[in-house]
């Protein structure tokens, strides 16, 4: 493959050929193992991820959803800093790299990249993807076992990505690796399935983060406490993902799609630029009004209303999506 930036086809063509020689029955049982094991309720201390044919399987299976998901959150921090471009990138609990690859194809020129996990078969197979995507930047990463949240120090760094991974550490080991981010980051990006102990540890990540010096720069409009009240409601976006043949025979749908629910934040050492309000619902339209489920700036949660009355604004309103900013760049609410 000859790709300069990293996209979702290039990632699903590059995870086509994983899967041959692995009999697809073979296949769907080891993810059907892994999606058990990582929605348990006991956080692991050893790697989950075994060998090759589990790392094949299960990429095949997650990486599309992580790379939405991760190139979701990257897409907030351009947005609220448009001018900054890390030049270098640490990818905490990476496995095969689906966080690298969205960060890689996220700048121009992407950054350099360290990936750590503590599953060696995960990232030899991410070394050998990344080397298939043919993306100078991926082609450069350097993939390193670690000890996630238990090692030294981590090493001064612009990025940090930390996703999919909270859900497999005990509350001490989180807490001492989001702090750790903290210190050793210029910007954090943390991401966390869109569930509500998901949302919860998002929260705990953030709160964290505040606490260390760093302000919010996505989702949130605001680096204050977030306005909903635990146990009412989380805070969760959506990104679709193409399915694969294999996502298919695993799930048993039909649709070529599905949606990858997923929780968030971005913390930043340098100034940004939030959002005056994000939409935190898929927007409702209805005949001649669109109803907007939003956080903002300065009245926390609120539902707007938008007609046809308010022209361009309505117009502006039936193309916004779950997740954008509100109202859109150039327009007055």
């Amino acid at each position: 493959m000859n790709a300069t930036l990293p996209t979702a086809e290039v990632l699903r063509a590059t995870l086509a050929g994983l899967l041959d020689g692995l009999p697809p029955k073979q296949a769907a049982r080891a993810v059907e193992r892994l999606i058990a094991n990582y929605r348990g309720t006991t956080p692991t201390d050893a790697p989950v991820l075994r060998d090759r044919s589990d790392v094949a399987a299960y990429a095949a299976y997650r990486m599309p959803a992580t790379f939405e998901a991760v190139r979701s959150a990257l897409a907030a921090l351009r947005e609220a800093a448009p001018d900054w471009t890390p030049a270098t990138h640490t990818d905490i609990g990476g496995g095969t790299g689906a966080a690298s690859w969205a960060v890689a194809g996220a700048w121009a020129e992407g950054p350099r990249t360290a990936v750590l996990d503590w599953a060696e078969p995960a990232l030899a197979l991410g070394r050998e993807l990344a080397e298939l995507s043919g993306v100078p930047a991926l082609r450069a990463a350097e993939w390193r076992r670690a000890r996630i949240g238990a090692g030294p120090e981590l090493a001064p760094t612009d990025l940090i990505t930390v996703s999919y991974v909270l859900k497999e550490l005990t509350a001490d080991v989180r807490t001492a690796l989001v702090d750790s981010a903290a210190a050793a980051a210029q910007a954090v990006v943390v991401v966390e399935p869109g569930t509500p102990d998901g949302y919860a540890r998002i929260i705990e990540a953030r709160d964290r983060l505040i606490a260390a010096g760093l302000t919010v720069a996505a989702p949130c409009p605001h680096s204050d406490a977030c306005p909903i009240e635990p146990g009412t409601d989380w805070c969760h976006f959506s990104a679709r993902v193409s399915r694969s043949s294999l996502h298919r025979q695993v799930k048993g749908g039909s649709l070529p799609y599905e949606d990858e629910k997923f929780s968030y934040v971005v913390a930043t050492r340098f100034g940004t630029e939030p959002v005056a309000a994000r939409v935190t619902r898929k927007p409702q339209i209805r005949k001649g009004q669109v109803l907007l489920d939003l956080c903002t700036r300065d009245e926390a949660l609120r539902r707007a209303t938008v007609t046809k009355r308010h022209g361009e604004l309505y117009r502006a309103a039936r193309d916004v999506a779950w997740g954008d900013e509100w109202p859109p760049p150039g327009e007055n609410a």
